[in-house]
Formats: structure tokens, sequence, C-alpha cells
């Protein structure tokens, strides 16, 4: 029996986290209000016949007390919904990829701490955004936004923006007074130069020289892949080119990767792949299986911030210090050659606890800032 089968059965009493993804949804489910006070995360997502919610008058928002996460990823909301903000204890939701195109003042709720609405076709954002006073979390890649308001300015606890891949001409000066920002990705605007990895000596591989091995991992962006080039072993990542990622365009991850090229403290890019009919690619070299990530990925709780298990990573001063430097080398490497790696986060760090070294990767949120225009 599926989620939605069981639900309609009443079989799911004190629920708190319910998938009704590929549900075939045109509305929400009245039987949603059988579990109100006890669901705390609901993911509508992948139900392309869902795109509006039902009037108050129709559904009991106000007994969902409980819920703080409600996704509708791959949804078809054109509008976001002023209804979602009756769900009074929502801090995160989700519209990525809906064809959204307006946001009507008043809608955002007011608690919201996590927002992302990328991939969609906003040109621009509600005034009264900046009302919203607990965001963290604004992932906003892959919109024609043209500016971003200048309420947002109150949202003084913002530590991760993506604004990549829109049509921003200019980085409001704001922006750069706000405290708590630590990850800012803005590649792909007119403010920016279109990316290119010719800062430094690239080496071009052909795929015909690599024996492509199994599988290493994967993510938004692309696969990466183990190979054999001649007598060495290195790591090969295929992009998805045409893919808006959460962090902006595959393309220019792969341009500031190649003009990063490589540093002690880097994943360093050991060429661009070159094949005749295939997706773009990089040649990286292979991380010893001694290195490991340093710590994980933010989660809903903890939002902007990496988390650890209780007794994970406990280094001492001196470990502590070499981890420090090694990143600050290669962030000041990037910097050096004009790239933003705007990601530097302990998910993103390999560490050899062995040798006490650290390694830095994941370009996915990097912008080349040759120049960039602010005002």
């Amino acid at each position: 029996m599926n989620a939605l089968a069981e639900l309609r059965a009443g079989t799911l009493v004190g629920t708190k986290q319910l998938s009704l993804r590929n549900a075939d949804l045109s509305t929400l489910p009245p039987e949603l209000a059988s579990i109100a006070s006890t669901l705390e995360h609901l993911d509508l997502s992948d139900n392309p016949r869902l795109g509006s919610l039902p009037s108050p008058d129709a559904f009991p928002y106000h007994t969902f007390t409980n819920l703080k996460i409600v996704f509708f990823s791959n949804c078809t909301f054109e509008t976001f919904p002023p209804e979602l903000a009756l769900f009074s204890a929502v801090t995160m939701t989700s519209f990525r990829s809906n064809g959204m195109r307006t946001i009507a003042p008043g809608a955002l709720p007011l608690h919201l701490r996590w927002l992302i609405l990328t991939g969609n076709e906003l040109i621009e954002l509600p005034e009264d955004i900046g009302r919203c006073l607990h965001l963290e979390k604004v992932m906003l890649a892959g919109n024609q936004l043209a500016a971003l308001p200048a309420s947002m300015a109150q949202c003084r606890r913002l530590a991760l923006l993506r604004i990549s891949c829109n049509a921003l001409d200019t980085i409001p000066e704001w922006l750069w007074t706000m405290p708590r920002l630590a990850f800012l990705a803005f590649a792909g605007n007119p403010c920016t130069p279109a990316s290119t990895g010719d800062a430094v000596s690239t080496l071009d591989i052909p795929a015909s020289e690599l024996a492509m091995g199994g599988v290493l991992g994967q993510g938004a962006s692309g696969v990466i892949s183990q190979a054999t080039w001649g007598s060495t072993e290195v790591a090969v990542k295929i992009f998805k080119s045409s893919t808006i990622t959460s962090d902006g365009s595959p393309a220019d991850e792969m341009a500031a990767a190649l003009r990063a090229g490589r540093h002690a403290n880097l994943v360093s890019v050991l060429g661009r792949l070159v094949a005749a009919n295939g997706p773009p690619g990089i040649v990286l070299e292979l991380v010893p299986p001694t290195y490991s990530v340093f710590g994980g990925s933010p989660s809903f709780d903890s939002c902007s911030r990496d988390v650890f298990t209780p007794d994970e990573h406990g280094l001492s001063p001196a470990s502590a210090r070499a981890v420090l430097r090694g990143i600050a080398s290669a962030a000041q490497h990037c910097h050096s050659l004009g790239i933003f790696h705007g990601d530097l986060y302990f998910h993103n760090t390999l560490f050899d606890r062995t040798e006490n070294h650290a390694l830095l990767g994941d370009f996915g949120a990097a912008t080349i800032y040759d120049h960039f225009v602010t005002g």
C-alpha cells in the first residue's frame, strides 16, 4: 500500500514525516487533517498537476501546528501560494522548478528560515521579503531576477545566498555588509564576466586516453568516476551541462575548477576532458583513501551549518591549525586567480588525519570575478 492509500485508510495516525511524491495530486488531500497535530515534514514534490492550494475555508491550515517543512519541487505553481503562510510553523519550503513567475506581497511565511526557489521564472521578489527576519538560507539560482529588494538588507541572519544564473546587472552594496553571510554564489549574471578557465594553462586530455572505471560518486552537477590515464589513476567528472543546480551552472563550476588548476590544498584539476560528441568534463587527481570528508552537510535543523557526530574529528590544536592554514592557503590561491569559491564548508573539505593535511574541493558555487559590478 502506498503512502496516499495509507493516509486515506487512516493508518498513519501520529505520523511526523510524510512523502506523497508522484501521487498524481491536484490539491492537498483532505485526509491530511487526520495527522495535522503531529505532521512536521510534508513532501508533495513531483506532482505536475499540483499548482494551487485550497482556500482557507476548504482546508484546516490552522490545525497543522507542528508542520515546519513543506516541499513542492517539480510541481506547477506559477504563483507562490499565499495559503502556505497559513501553516503557522513553516520554516522551510521548496518550489524548485515550478515555472513560478510571481510572488505576491504577503505570501511568504514570516518564520521562513530556508527558502528554495531554484530554476523558476521569477523576475522580481516582493519588497516585503524583508519581513522574513529569520531567513538564513535562500536559493534563487536559475531565475530571471534583475535586482534584489533593498529590504533584504533587514534579513540580518542570512548566511547563505545563491543568486547565480539570473539577470543581475549589479551586486547591491548592502550584501557585503550582512554580518552572517558566509556562503555566496553569483556567477552567470550580467554583472560578472563570462566564465572562462584560461587564467592558467589548461591541458586538454582526450577521452581516448582514459580507461574509465567505476563510479565514485555523483552530485547535482555531474558524475565522478575513477579512471586510468596512462599509468596514473585519476578521477573524471562528467558534467550535466544542461542542468541548473541549486548553486548555479555546471559550466561556471567547470570554468572555475579549470582556472584554479593545481594547489597543494585543492583537489587539483589535471586538465579538461576532450570528447568529440560527449558532455563536458574535467580530469582530477585521485584523492588517496586516507582522506575522508571532514564534516556532514547541513541538516534541516542546522540549516546553513555543517553537522558532526559527537565523537567525530576531535583535533589537537596543532592539527586544527594545520587544517585552517591549508584551507586558507587554497582560498588565497583561488582569490589570486580571481576565483570566489563561495562554499568553504567542512563537507567540501577532505582530511588526512595521519598527515594533518586538508584538501578543498567542489567549485559548484564558485564565481570568477576578474571584475564585477556592484552598486
